[in-house]
């Protein structure tokens, strides 16, 4: 329950429920298709209806959480077919957002670039699932730090904020955990080391693809059980 409480000295308090809520539901504490009871979340989080209601609409506008008529939210249930085109457009974002890095990152930013794979390294070879996803997270934030790109960041956010379940869905299979590190080493080397687009690029979109198998087919064992 500690993990769950916001601190009120940092950031705005809708924020800190946002971020708390996302990974919980990331992490799989809430099942797609759940129902999120306001009561309940206020007093997980520690805060007033109004801030849940705000989170919980912003979490609507990414796509994790679906307003149900007179039922309320929900987590929201991506179909097989949904998670298959979003995975198709997130590989062609990571693909040139990997190209990106390579043509323009400063040497300090693919220094940084090598300090986000450590991370995930060493997240990934724990079992925290929270953990596990802030260091992707924080790798694909240092990856599109180097872009010079605006428009790139903001798309590719979008799209991963409607794949973060399925992100959760990947990193727990057994034996993905190693298969994402050495990927993300590849990216690194060609984006960071050999400054190769076109490698960055393949490298890039061979993460996303194996990601996507991965995923789409936990999601069939998930709903078969």
């Amino acid at each position: 329950m500690d993990d769950a409480r916001v601190r009120r000295f940092a950031a705005p308090l809708r924020e800190q429920v946002v971020d708390l809520l996302r990974e919980a539901i990331v992490a799989g504490e809430f099942a797609p298709g759940e129902r999120l009871v306001e009561n309940r979340l206020c007093a997980r989080f520690e805060v007033s209806r109004t801030v849940i209601r705000e989170a919980l609409r912003q979490l609507e506008s990414e796509g994790l959480v679906a307003m149900v008529p007179n039922r309320g939210p929900r987590v929201a249930v991506l179909s097989a077919e949904q998670a298959r085109s979003l995975f198709e457009v997130r590989g062609a974002l990571e693909g040139l957002a990997g190209a990106l890095f390579a043509e323009h990152a400063t040497d300090e930013q693919c220094a940084g670039l090598e300090s986000a794979l450590d991370l995930v390294r060493e997240a990934l070879a724990g079992d925290d699932a929270r953990e596990r996803l802030r260091a992707k997270d924080a790798y694909y934030a240092a990856l599109l730090a180097g872009t010079r790109n605006s428009v790139v960041p903001v798309m590719l956010r979008t799209v991963q904020a409607r794949v973060q379940q399925l992100r959760g869905f990947s990193l727990g299979a057994p034996g993905r955990a190693g298969e994402s590190v050495a990927e993300l080493a590849r990216i690194t080397e060609a984006a960071a080391r050999e400054r190769d687009p076109e490698a960055a690029r393949a490298a890039c979109e061979q993460h996303v693809r194996a990601a996507a198998q991965v995923a789409l087919a936990e999601m069939a064992r998930r709903r078969a059980t």
